[in-house]
């Protein structure tokens, strides 16, 4: 089979590497000039380092497997996780049971009342329960008031801005049976990264893809998706140069955003209803490099309405600071809706209004800490999975036969995560060429 996989992503490269091991012959087209989409990489400090940030949980399996059968599990490293909660000007310590019952901002029941409410999710198997729920209901109804007030409405206003009342409980779900998951023996999160970055992981998955016979094309646009009688027939593809070519395919694969895919092809009502109705935030992105640490956690989730980001993440209190030339890094982040004003900002200008925040962080802070500083943005980022998600996600079969959908909005129940992407991806590989294959002996 002749396969074209849209977007070289972990889940397009994941999918083609699949696919070639199988012993078809595929192509990955990327319009950006580099690999590795929201994974993707740049030097600093002579390293490199993720324009989002990325970590692994233990649960994670998809990923561990792929590291390790490509001869890079010794660079799997883990460490314990360094999570905290800032609210009134103070950090508190948010990894452990013991750090939430010492968590004084809400009074000791509500405390008892959310680790039981915790404890209970983390059991619960059948997500689909909690479909037609919303997660600020269920939050307000069994966690209570304070609690919403202080830890839960703050993290999804800042995580879904104007959405926050709309999301469904399964992704809070997915978020609390995910984060027992990654739990050791000793009930301790455990974070891990990539020993080099994820580009280590790109890379390899590049250069064994060409070995087994595969293409794999930085800078490439796919202009449509060319059917015949219902049925794909390939690709047209915009070259680097220029050129403009039709590329013949017995399988199309797109792992691009799913509001994306109509632009390529034309679909039915009914799913293009479905592709076009999942909305998405984008992500800011400010990258600080710093002559001294800012804290000791690693992910310090902010409760505060004057704080213009919603998580300030220290790389290197996952990662050693060694890997950056003895420098440290932090991420400050936020979600945001295509109407924030940030989009038309410059990182001068976010920098400004940023800056003086990082001093409520740390009062020993000092703009002189600053050495540079990096600005990312991605205007789709954060698929918003809303009540009743299930009924209006599009399948990942379209009805153009031989054309796949392996989006980040499909992942559902669990959020966008390159481990449940690179998961979707391969799934919807194997099951797109066997539906090939059984098509052709008929």
């Amino acid at each position: 089979m002749k396969v074209g996989i849209i977007g070289g992503g972990i889940g397009g490269l994941g999918a083609a590497y699949e696919l070639a091991k199988q012993g078809h012959k595929v192509a990955v087209y990327e319009r950006a000039p580099f690999l590795g989409g929201l994974a993707s990489t740049f030097d600093v400090g002579g390293g490199r380092l993720e324009r989002f940030y990325h970590h692994l949980f233990l649960s994670d399996k998809t990923i561990i497997g792929l590291l390790e059968e490509l001869g890079l599990g010794d660079r799997l490293i883990w460490e314990d996780s360094k999570v905290g909660f800032y609210y009134k000007g103070r950090i508190y310590p948010f990894s452990t049971p013991m750090d939430l019952l010492r968590f004084t901002p809400v009074g000791l029941l509500d405390r008892v009342r959310m680790g039981l409410v915790t404890v209970y999710l983390q059991r619960v198997k059948r997500w689909q329960k909690f479909e037609g729920m919303s997660a600020s209901v269920y939050i307000r109804k069994w966690m209570g008031r304070r609690n919403y007030e202080v830890v839960w409405g703050p993290l999804l206003d800042g995580k879904f801005t104007r959405y926050k009342d709309e999301i469904g409980m399964p992704w809070l779900w997915s978020k609390f049976a995910t984060r027992v998951a990654s739990r050791d023996k000793t009930f301790k999160e455990k974070l891990g990264y990539i020993k080099g970055s994820w580009g280590v992981l790109m890379d390899a998955l590049e250069r064994r893809i060409g070995e087994m016979g595969g293409e794999v094309h930085v800078s490439t646009s796919v202009a449509r998706v060319l059917t015949e009688g219902g049925r794909v027939k390939g690709l047209a593809v915009q070259w680097p140069d220029g050129r403009h070519s039709e590329e013949p395919f017995d399988v199309v694969i797109a792992t691009i955003p799913s509001f994306a895919l109509p632009r390529l092809v034309d679909l039915p009502a009914d799913y293009l209803a479905k592709a076009q109705g999942v909305e998405y935030e984008g992500a800011i992105a400010v990258i600080w490099v710093l002559k001294h640490s800012l804290s000791p956690i690693y992910w310090l989730n902010i409760s505060d309405p004057e704080i213009p980001f919603l998580l300030v993440l220290e790389q290197t209190n996952l990662v050693p600071s060694s890997e950056y030339g003895g420098k440290h890094i932090i991420y400050t982040a936020n979600y945001v809706t295509r109407e924030d004003r940030r989009w038309g900002m410059d990182a001068e200008a976010i920098v400004a209004e940023y800056v003086t925040h990082l001093k409520k962080i740390n009062p020993a802070f000092d703009p002189s800490w600053v050495e540079e500083y990096h600005l990312h943005k991605e205007p789709a980022a954060q698929p918003i999975m809303k009540v009743n998600y299930l009924q209006q996600m599009p399948p990942t079969r379209t009805p153009v036969e031989g054309l796949w959908l392996a989006s980040m909005s499909q992942v559902y129940p669990e959020d966008r995560g390159t481990n449940y992407s690179l998961r979707l991806a391969v799934e919807v590989a194997r099951q797109a060429v066997a539906a090939a294959q059984t098509t052709v002996a008929r």
